[in-house]
Order: structure tokens, then C-alpha cells, then sequence
């Protein structure tokens, strides 16, 4: 049997990491800032992280949600406390865009609606209902096609209550900065309005912080950035440092309903070991406020190269704009000077490193950036 061939792959074998560091077979050492899609929140390899997952691992790593189980409970304490959404309740899965199916089907079933609103340049997964509700076309199969998921551009708010006053949507769904549509940030009004918008018309507002929740902008939610709550918060990526786990924060205003939502694999004992544990250092080492702080610094630096053109970013979630294609940038930040990045588009080099960034790490890829667009 072979693989599968979906992904565009680079020749880098990656078998270890450190910090904001991995390592391929050569042992060849690579700065890390793009921490696997903004996966990797407190580091590679945590020895806090590892000592606990290994402790959960030899005791159990998983039985059905038939059963009670203290890890997720324990989680929802931990989540709760640490996001200000204490009075909310909590819904696990395994990926992110599980936590959208399961937030835009809650809001169907409260609302009795079946309308729902996104963005241009949203991305909100591949499955059945976040697919559509993302702005891309070529992985939208026709089997998953439906006329009911609408987008409009960002910040418009007069079309977005153009649709809402309709009373049609169940829900507007909007990514509290926008990762793969280029790190596109909502204007702070432009939150504050939908807010108010979706309040009156009755419409739920679910705000997916996959990419830019679990304190990478400086906050726990991006949209706390704003003084906004959300209906519905949906996380993965970061909540779990690598192990798959993921996350549906759901307002008391909705009654759980047995067998409404259901998952196999989803809140496992060992899921919630890692999640717990990645709470736990988030709170202990300050990372929201070293990702505030590093990422101001990190974007002071990018503000003094000529060749870039524009930077977007809050925290440790970046986007970094230039007037050529960035495929070349990236290709000789990666063989060259062994750093892994991202991109947006064809112009956009995106940062997601993990919250343990230091002021050291990024003069360093400040360093290596430099020679490659020289």
C-alpha cells in the first residue's frame, strides 16, 4: 500500500523537536515558526507536557463517552478558567472542523434555521458544513454542495444585516483573525456591530478560534481582543500541542439534548491528559503575555525591512506581505536557513510559532529572513 498523494511535500524529514525547534534525520536543527499549522502552543517536547500525557498513557488512554470520565471534567475547569468562559459548557471532539459541524448543528437545531453566514477568505474545515462555509471552491465536491451557506466580504457590516434581518440564518461563523485566508484581522467596530446584529435577529454568533485561540494573540480568544463574547466558541490546533483534540464552548443558553451530538474518540482520557497539560503550562509560564509582548517585538523588527509591504498580525500570529511571490522567500528560508514558515496566497508569509517564542528566537529569524530577501 502507498500513500495517499494530497499533500505538496517538502524534502525535510522531521523526527524530534525542542522548544521552538525540530529536527530532521540528519539532525539538522530548524527554527520553528510555524508550529504545524499553529498546533505546536507551548513548545515541541515540554517536559511537563510529556510527563503527563506518559502518566495518563500508563494508566488508561481511553474508554467511551459512556462512561464518566474526571479528565474532561477536569479540562472544563481548566478551559474555563483560563478563557473567562467559566459559565459555558464544554463539548469535545478530535479536530476543528469537527467543532464547526457541531457548532453550526447546535445553531440549526436552537434556531429552527438552516441559513449560514461566513466570509470571504474563511476557512473553517473540510468537512460536510465547514466546507461550505469556507471560501474555496476547488474542495467543495458536489455532493457537498448547498445553497444555504452564504458569504460576504469582511467588515461589511451593511451586508452582513442586509442578510441577518432576513430572520433566515441560523448562524454567522467568523474566524476571530483569519489564518489561511492571510492573517486578516476584523475590524474591532466591525465585531462589535455583528455582535449586536446577531443579538437582535436571533442569529447564533460562533466565533471559530482555531487558529488564534489558546492565547496566540495575547488573549485566550483573538475576538476577546474586541470586548465581544460569543453563542458558540469553537479550538483545536493549540489546545492539545500536537495530540489531536479539539473543542465546542457552548453558551447556557443552549439545553444539551442526549444523542444530539456524539463522538468516539473525542474528550479520551489521553486527549484531555495533553490538553490539560498544555492549560496548565499556559498559565504557569505567562505564554499569553510572552506572545503579546514577542509578537509586538517581532513585528517592530519586520516594520524596518524596505521589501515588505505590509504587516497583519496580533500576537504571535503574523502575515507578512510582499510585492513578489513568496514561494521563493519560503523555499530559501526553509533549504537555506533552515526555518520553517507558512503562506497565505501567493504573497503572504505567515507566522505561527509556539507561545514560548523568545525575543533570542525571533532576532534570529530576523537574521535569516534578512539573507533570504536580499
Amino acid at each position: 500500500m502507498k500513500l495517499f498523494d494530497v499533500y505538496s511535500l517538502f524534502d525535510v524529514n522531521i523526527v524530534r523537536g525542542k522548544g521552538c525547534f525540530v529536527y530532521d534525520r540528519n539532525n539538522m536543527e530548524y527554527l520553528d515558526l510555524y508550529g504545524g499549522h499553529a498546533v505546536i502552543s507551548i513548545g515541541h517536547a515540554h517536559p511537563y507536557y510529556i510527563e503527563k500525557v506518559a502518566e495518563q498513557l500508563n494508566r488508561l488512554v481511553f474508554y467511551s463517552n459512556s462512561v464518566i470520565n474526571d479528565r474532561q471534567r477536569e479540562l472544563a475547569v481548566k478551559l474555563g478558567k483560563l478563557s473567562g468562559y467559566d459559565n459555558y459548557s464544554l463539548f469535545l471532539s478530535n479536530s476543528g472542523a469537527e467543532a464547526n459541524e457541531n457548532a453550526i448543528k447546535l445553531a440549526s437545531f436552537f434556531t429552527g434555521r438552516k441559513r449560514v453566514l461566513s466570509f470571504n477568505g474563511a476557512f473553517h474545515g473540510r468537512t460536510e458544513a465547514a466546507v461550505m462555509a469556507s471560501d474555496n471552491g476547488r474542495i467543495v465536491s458536489p455532493a457537498n454542495f448547498n445553497p444555504n451557506y452564504i458569504k460576504v466580504p469582511l467588515n461589511d457590516m451593511e451586508s452582513v444585516a442586509a442578510e441577518l434581518r432576513t430572520n433566515d440564518y441560523c448562524a454567522v461563523i467568523i474566524e476571530g483573525i483569519q489564518g489561511v485566508g492571510g492573517i486578516r484581522i476584523p475590524d474591532g467596530g466591525f465585531m462589535k456591530a455583528l455582535r449586536k446584529e446577531c443579538s437582535s435577529t436571533g442569529t447564533i454568533l460562533i466565533l471559530d478560534e482555531i487558529q488564534s485561540g489558546c492565547g496566540r494573540t495575547g488573549k485566550f480568544f483573538a475576538h476577546q481582543n474586541w470586548d465581544i463574547s460569543a453563542d458558540i466558541v469553537t479550538l483545536a490546533k493549540g489546545i492539545g500541542n500536537g495530540f489531536p483534540a479539539a473543542a465546542t464552548v457552548i453558551s447556557d443558553m443552549f439545553v444539551p439534548v442526549v444523542g444530539q451530538l456524539g463522538t468516539t474518540f473525542g474528550g479520551n482520557h489521553l486527549a484531555c491528559a495533553a490538553a490539560c497539560a498544555v492549560m496548565d503550562v499556559i498559565e504557569r509560564e505567562n505564554l499569553m503575555s510572552n506572545a503579546e509582548n514577542t509578537g509586538k517585538y517581532l513585528i517592530e523588527r519586520l516594520g524596518e525591512i524596505p521589501q515588505i509591504c505590509a504587516i497583519r498580525g496580533m500576537g504571535l500570529m503574523i502575515g507578512i506581505d510582499f510585492d513578489c511571490n513568496v514561494k521563493r522567500i519560503r523555499e530559501r528560508l526553509l533549504y537555506d536557513e533552515h526555518v520553517f514558515t507558512g503562506v497565505a496566497g501567493d504573497r503572504t508569509l505567515r507566522l505561527l510559532p509556539p507561545l514560548c517564542l523568545s525575543v533570542g528566537e525571533a532576532d534570529l529569524f530576523m537574521e535569516k529572513l534578512v539573507k533570504c530577501i536580499n
